[in-house]
């Protein structure tokens, strides 16, 4: 197999983690981006320790949007070469909170910082034969109420609402970027990787202890990185584009994230949060 240089966001920790050592251990070139430079260090040595592998760090916060571009040109100067992108980082806030932009943290680190990242690192990605980009989702998109006027600024918060708004988003644009990617070179599916054991949501007070006893049972991060390192990786995907994988089995999205005119609402307006100018690729 080809050796491919992979970028990993939020690869310290949880999927992540696990994600980044499942692809070195397959010789892969990764490189793990964590907000907190210390754990990201831990993180980094490990990985090293365990596969033996061509790892590296990058520090960034996806936390605003200043922090994402500072993020991609860290990433762009590091990296000559880039063909896969994997969207992981993810956050379940216990409490409407905002950014230095005005946004509220869950829409800002689930969709607009992938967003955002993806656009940046595009043209890098275009630069490299058959790229990939895989966007992490979560089946709980499902329960997602997409208002454009009110979702991105926390106006409609609650923990498990906004959580499932962001996760909508995810396969809005990943529909949008798919249309958009079409005959480029570059493909990107959407994956849930399975109901997994991670500290994602254990602050939602008061119910983290029926979190953590519920997770008991609940599969662990190395059953999590499956999927997303597939379509990584797997030649049976090449050329796959615009799809949804519950795990590693197609399945279909739900006609609210298949909304085309919501898809592209939601594109326009994540262009001008995120002071996007440039156009990807289609605009018919």
């Amino acid at each position: 197999m080809t050796q491919r240089t992979i970028v990993v966001t939020g690869g310290n920790a949880g999927i992540g983690r696990a994600i980044a050592q499942q692809l070195a251990q397959a010789g892969q070139h990764v490189v793990i981006v964590s907000r907190d430079a210390g754990r990201g260090a831990a993180a980094l040595a490990a990985l090293r320790a365990e596969t033996g592998g061509q790892v590296e760090l990058v520090v960034g916060d996806l936390g605003s949007v200043a922090g994402v571009r500072r993020l991609a040109d860290a990433l762009l100067a590091q990296l000559p070469r880039l063909d896969v992108l994997i969207n992981n980082a993810g956050i379940w806030p216990t409490r409407r909170a905002l950014n230095a932009d005005g946004l509220e943290m869950a829409f800002m680190v689930n969709h607009l910082a992938p967003f955002l990242l993806t656009h940046r690192l595009l043209p890098r990605l275009r630069a490299s034969a058959s790229a990939r980009i895989v966007n992490v989702n979560a089946g709980l998109y499902v329960r997602g109420k997409l208002d454009l006027e009110k979702t991105p600024y926390g106006a409609d918060f609650s923990a498990l609402n906004s959580y499932a708004n962001t996760k909508l988003c995810n396969g809005l644009f990943t529909v949008e970027l798919a249309r958009r990617l079409a005959g480029s070179g570059v493909t990107v599916n959407a994956v849930h990787p399975g109901v997994i054991r991670t500290r994602l949501g254990e602050s939602r007070r008061p119910l983290t202890w029926l979190m953590r006893l519920a997770k008991r049972g609940w599969a662990p991060p190395e059953a999590g990185a499956r999927a997303p390192v597939w379509l990584a990786l797997a030649e049976e995907v090449a050329g796959v584009n615009g799809r949804y994988f519950n795990e590693t089995s197609e399945a279909l999205l739900s006609p609210a994230a298949q909304d085309a005119a919501l898809a592209r609402q939601l594109w326009t307006l994540s262009e001008k949060l995120a002071g996007v100018e440039e156009e990807i690729l289609a605009t018919d």
